[in-house]
Parts: structure tokens; sequence; C-alpha cells
């Protein structure tokens, strides 16, 4: 079993930053409008609003801006786990994110909204990630070409 290792590696990690990408296509309407079937967001105003309601502690102007960090930090993310670069940080951050943002939407949403929008799963599927022992499939491990052991 441990032969396909490398290949659920990269799997994963073409699936997280798949989904982040995703969601960054969403907040900039690429799915569809706003109110389109299978969209959540449709446009950047509406995802600015939505993500006001998830940090409702903080004033409009300073939301916004998080907004901003936060969808540079999901194309960031994507881009490190889709070519292999410090997959390991990728994975972490992808976890600790996407925790931080199931949580913040369980608190001042709905629990059940964090569970629709598979938050907990992304960061699991993050934190497992970061725990694999075998990056075979990366600059580095075919640079080298043998499997790269991080451990």
């Amino acid at each position: 079993m441990e032969k396909y290792l490398p290949y659920a590696v990269l799997l994963l990690r073409l699936a997280l930053a798949f989904t982040l990408l995703a969601i960054v296509a969403d907040k900039f309407g690429y799915w569809g409008e706003a109110g389109t079937p299978g969209t959540l967001w449709g446009d950047w105003d509406t995802y600015a609003a939505y993500f006001g309601t998830l940090v409702p502690f903080l004033p409009g102007n300073i939301s916004e801006k998080l907004a901003i960090v936060c969808t540079f930090l999901e194309i960031a993310l994507a881009i490190m786990l889709l070519f292999g670069l410090k997959v390991r940080w990728a994975a972490v951050a992808t976890c600790i994110y996407t925790l931080l943002l199931g949580i913040s939407m369980a608190v001042f949403i709905s629990i059940k909204a964090s569970f629709d929008h598979s938050l907990f799963v992304c960061s699991a599927a993050g934190f497992l990630l970061a725990c694999c022992p075998i990056y075979k499939f990366t600059r580095h491990g075919i640079k080298k070409r043998s499997t790269y052991h991080p451990y």
C-alpha cells in the first residue's frame, strides 16, 4: 500500500488547491452571478458583505481589507499546493485557515453552515497532507529523482 502513497498525496494536494481556487473563482463571479444555483457569492460585494458577518466585531472597512487578505492567502496557498512549493507549510496554513473560518462561521452564522461548506473537511485534509511523510511529485522530489522524505 505504501507504493500508492505518493499518488494519494498528489491527489490530496490537487484537491485542496482546486478547492481554494474554486472559492476564489466564486468570489469574482466566474461560477455565475449572485443567486445563481451552485453559486455562493457570485461577486465581490456579496462576498465582502458575507465576510463581514463572519467577523462582526470588526468595523466594515477593516473587514473588507481582511477579506482581501484572505483572498490573497487562498490564492497563494492554492498556487503553493498546485505546484508543490513548500507543501508542508501550505498544508498547515490551509488547515489553520479553514479551521478558523469554520469556527467563525459556526459561532457567528451556524454550525450547519460550517458543515455545508466542508470547512472542517478541508482543515482535516490540510492536516493530513502536512502529516504525510512523502512528497514525491514536488520540485524537490522530481529534481532528486527519488522520493522526498522530509522526516
